[in-house]
């Protein structure tokens, strides 16, 4: 018989039964998805959590800023709304950003009619303007179904006809990073990767977007800072333009019932006389109505800003009309009769003088100073 060592052999079993339940609770760990006994806690962000404040500053001769859209506005929060603006991280297919369609360079629109999803497929309407929405207290997008900047940057994402991507898929994007969990730590103060929401998102996007303000145009310059001199045709076609009322000697109606200064728009929604329809059911777009579900509201869409609008064809609510000539024709033609049409589209006798001296007058609300401003630009380039 070969002598043992009991003690010895004990032992080993004990060792061997430590391991054990060592392997055990570090896949109990594991199962759980937290850090084992000594590993990172791959949630937690690290880095500065207390923004900036950044007071948005007007020229004094712009309205006061509607009360509904003014939200808090951080240094950081604005260049991570602007990143994100840029990203096509917000993309299905990584492809398209929100600039994909809101060009600085076009006063944030495309030039396109109708603009293509990551699909190809094209949406029914216009991308309008991003400039001066912190003015708009009626709802966004042409038919004003946004309440908010923030509730309205939700759309486009889920949207098949644009982004077409899934929110649950863009947050785990983002949270991936390696950069964007600490720029949302810094403009919101959060301490997880896990607490980056939609709604922080959007957020960021809207407060970036508030601060796209359009106030250093021609006319601004001439006509409040007193800083530069129009010309001759400038001068005239804002007499044109500014016209409040039909005289024996002047018929036409003026276009600033709608478009006033400074914002040259009301943000309302009117039928302006656009579509040749039989009754207000036939719309082929319901417009505000499609919002409301008031058959007078059908056909009617928002009066876009005119700042910036020889930067921003084609026109209307779906893009009809390729030039400036070609709406200032239709509004002397007084456009297609209903009982909704807006008052004001009468039609009117518009001389080819008249057409050259009201789009000098247009011109001149160019801001060039907003599409080169590196605030607004993209930030990887």
């Amino acid at each position: 018989m070969i002598p043992t060592n009991s003690k010895l052999r004990l032992n080993n079993w004990t060792l061997l039964g430590l391991l054990a339940l060592l392997v055990v609770g570090v896949a109990s760990c594991d199962d759980d998805n937290g850090p084992g006994p000594m590993g990172p806690d791959t949630d937690l962000i690290v880095g500065p959590a207390e923004a900036t404040p950044y007071l948005l500053e007007v020229n004094d001769f712009m309205p006061a800023l509607p009360s509904a859209n003014l939200i808090e506005l951080s240094e950081e929060g604005i260049e991570l709304g602007r990143r994100l603006f840029y990203d096509p991280i917000l993309s299905n297919d990584s492809t398209m950003s929100c600039s994909t369609c809101h060009q600085q360079e076009r006063a944030f629109t495309d030039g396109l009619a109708t603009s293509p999803g990551v699909l190809g497929q094209r949406g029914s309407r216009n991308a309008m303007s991003l400039v001066n929405l912190v003015y708009n207290d009626q709802g966004f997008f042409w038919d004003g179904r946004s309440p908010t900047l923030a509730e309205q940057a939700i759309h486009p994402v889920e949207d098949m006809l644009e982004l077409n991507s899934d929110w649950d898929e863009v947050l785990s994007r983002i949270r991936a990073t390696a950069d964007y969990p600490t720029r949302f730590r810094a403009a919101f103060g959060i301490d997880r990767k896990s607490e980056i929401t939609r709604d922080l998102v959007t957020r960021a996007i809207a407060q970036f977007e508030t601060t796209i303000i359009s106030d250093n145009t021609r006319f601004d310059r001439y006509t409040y800072l007193l800083s530069d001199l129009p010309t001759s045709d400038e001068i005239d076609g804002a007499e044109l333009f500014f016209i409040e009322f039909a005289t024996p000697d002047q018929v036409h109606p003026g276009c600033s019932h709608c478009h006033n200064k400074p914002r040259f728009s009301n943000n309302r929604f009117f039928n302006n006389g656009l579509e040749n329809v039989a009754n207000l059911e036939d719309f082929p777009d319901r417009g505000h109505g499609q919002v409301t579900d008031n058959v007078f509201d059908n056909g009617k869409f928002r009066t876009p800003t005119l700042r910036n609008i020889a930067l921003t064809a084609p026109y209307m609510h779906d893009g009809r009309f390729a030039t400036l000539e070609e709406v200032l024709d239709h509004y002397a033609s007084g456009g297609h009769a209903i009982e909704n049409r807006d008052p004001n589209i009468t039609g009117f006798e518009l001389s080819e003088e008249d057409k050259r001296i009201l789009l000098a007058f247009l011109e001149s609300l160019t801001d060039d100073e907003l599409i080169s401003d590196p605030r607004f630009s993209n930030p990887f380039e």
